[in-house]
């Protein structure tokens, strides 16, 4: 007997309007399985955002080997990601700290500001003032420049003394603050000598004053005395001339500006009684000529 062989039972032929359907779905069904396929595979491919322990230590590893650019994008990443983590404080102050070092100084005030502003009772408040401010002192530009930038660093300064008088960025605040000060008065002083050379002394003469009123810690002023002398001089304005002589003797009997400036007092006649080996004789035989005089 043969075995019993099973036969395939033909099924009927689709209709027209079935194979109309089944082909009108075809490309549908391509496109969302190649919609899974890419969606899987950018899974794939995405790198996985760490905790924020982990993009914080991180970031901190990154900035201690002095890859600050890593550090930076770690930090950035973590606030992103993490923005009510209890590491997103310190990572805001972070980042604007490795800015700092980088010399992106916009974006190191930027993140500083955003971290006093949510954070304005930390208890690193004054260090985030203190590097706010130092951002803008790294900014101040040369004397042949527009001082703006001095102006703005010197406020950022003052407000850490006064907000924080007792820290220890207070000091270093105040130092900073002398420097620019000087580095106005630097300012006042070369456009004084353009004016000076331009024979237009009414406003040298303004210039100098404003070093000897309103700089007078800096070590700029025994010389804007000097040049007042010389001024007043050229101006015929003889008393006014006497009298500067006078106020940079009392103060300044060391200086070379003082040595200039009665040289060309006496040129002009006004000191009297003073022999020319007296003059190599220093500060005493100077003070004496003046007090003489005036």
């Amino acid at each position: 007997m043969f075995a019993r062989t099973s036969h395939h039972i033909p099924q009927p032929l689709p209709t027209a309007r079935q194979t109309a359907r089944w082909l009108a779905l075809l490309p549908l069904a391509g496109l969302l399985a190649a919609c899974g396929q890419s969606a899987s595979s950018i899974n794939e491919r995405a790198p996985r955002v760490g905790s924020a322990e982990t993009l914080y230590n991180n970031g901190v590893d990154a900035l201690r080997s002095d890859r600050y650019l890593l550090s930076v994008n770690q930090f950035d990443t973590l606030q992103r990601n993490y923005p009510y983590s209890q590491y997103t404080a310190n990572a805001q102050l972070m980042e604007g700290y490795a800015n700092y070092l980088l010399n992106k100084y916009p974006e190191a005030v930027q993140q500083l500001d955003r971290f006093l502003e949510l954070h304005p009772t930390s208890t690193d408040a004054a260090y985030a003032f203190y590097l706010r401010a130092l951002c803008y002192y790294e900014q101040v530009a040369d004397v042949q420049r527009d001082q703006q930038g001095t102006i703005e660093a010197m406020d950022a300064l003052e407000e850490v003394i006064t907000r924080f008088p007792q820290s220890p960025y207070a000091r270093d605040a105040q130092l900073k603050i002398d420097l620019c000060r000087d580095h106005l008065a630097g300012k006042e002083m070369l456009v004084g000598r353009w004016y000076q050379q331009q024979n237009d002394y009414l406003a040298a003469a303004g210039r100098y004053q404003r070093v000897v009123q309103d700089f007078q810690t800096t070590n700029h002023v025994p010389e804007a005395l000097e040049r007042l002398v010389e001024v007043y001089l050229d101006m015929g304005l003889l008393e006014q001339a006497r009298q500067t002589g006078s106020v940079l003797a009392y103060n300044y009997p060391s200086s070379k500006w003082y040595t200039d400036a009665y040289d060309h007092l006496r040129a002009h006649h006004l000191i009297k009684g003073v022999e020319s080996k007296d003059h190599k004789q220093g500060r005493n035989v100077f003070s004496r000529a003046w007090h003489s005089v005036f």
